[in-house]
């Protein structure tokens, strides 16, 4: 029996998904976080904690507007509804792969801008006040992947997808491991955890992005020298689109399952 059309894209994704996995089972040592480590103040962890949760609650609640005014929705909804109409039409890998490739440039003008932006207020020594600007920038740039696979992002199951989506690309070992079959489970029962609080899932994520960005925020709040840290905000936006694009890809192949007819010998 020939593979459908459906199955060796699937198959193509999972290997993308077990290489991204492999790649990240360990976290590299950092000589620069070695050098930071005994200058980081106390307390510093706990702050960026708090200023990471700030930005989520209040983007959340008051920002998405705004940043829907930073790209063309009904462009993308468009693109992604032509898109659809091929694959439904025709049932080949060609046209499956259409919503990928669409995909795959989404977030490139939002890392020059993140490139900007952080290595700008790095120089001037501002860290803190990078963070609601990165995040905001973070959640554009998931925004528009959600759109170019047909996903709204301003429902209550859509803001847990995108933080435990962010918790996990920032993540190694064990921890990206068990964050990753959480989204899987999501995807498979399109259902919220039970007696699930978003509140607690954005303490999580913003505790696991502080974890990973304490030195080079720390490092991004010192005059000139910052904008070393400043720069690091372009490689993890990249590093969580990469992982946004494959989870968002796997739960569009897996609600399109039903759709395709298999190739029979």
């Amino acid at each position: 029996m020939r593979q459908s059309a459906w199955q060796k894209e699937w198959d193509y994704l999972m290997k993308q998904e077990n290489d991204y996995i492999r790649k990240n089972r360990y976290k590299k040592a950092s000589k620069l976080n070695s050098i930071l480590e005994s200058k980081i103040p106390d307390g510093l962890q706990n702050t960026l904690d708090i200023a990471f949760a700030k930005a989520f609650e209040l983007i959340f609640q008051k920002g998405t507007g705004i940043i829907e005014k930073t790209y063309n929705k009904d462009g993308i909804e468009k693109q992604y509804q032509d898109s659809q109409y091929s694959a439904e039409l025709y049932e080949d890998r060609d046209s499956l792969r259409q919503f990928s490739e669409n995909a795959a440039g989404s977030g490139n003008k939002n890392l020059v801008i993140t490139s900007v932006e952080g290595v700008g207020l790095g120089v001037l020594g501002i860290g803190l006040p990078d963070i609601p600007l990165f995040t905001g920038v973070l959640l554009k740039s998931i925004y528009e992947v959600a759109l170019h696979y047909g996903y709204s992002y301003d429902t209550e199951t859509e803001k847990f997808f995108i933080l435990k989506l962010i918790q996990a690309a920032l993540s190694y070992g064990p921890d990206l491991v068990a964050f990753d079959d959480q989204i899987n489970e999501f995807i498979d029962n399109n259902e919220l955890p039970e007696n699930y609080e978003q509140s607690l899932q954005i303490k999580g994520t913003a505790g696991t992005m502080s974890t990973e960005l304490l030195y080079m925020k720390f490092l991004q709040g010192l005059p000139v020298v910052g904008a070393i840290g400043g720069a690091y905000d372009t490689v993890y936006l990249q590093k969580v689109l990469k992982y946004a694009k494959l989870k968002y890809h796997r739960r569009f192949l897996a609600d399109q399952k039903d759709d395709f007819t298999p190739i029979l010998a």
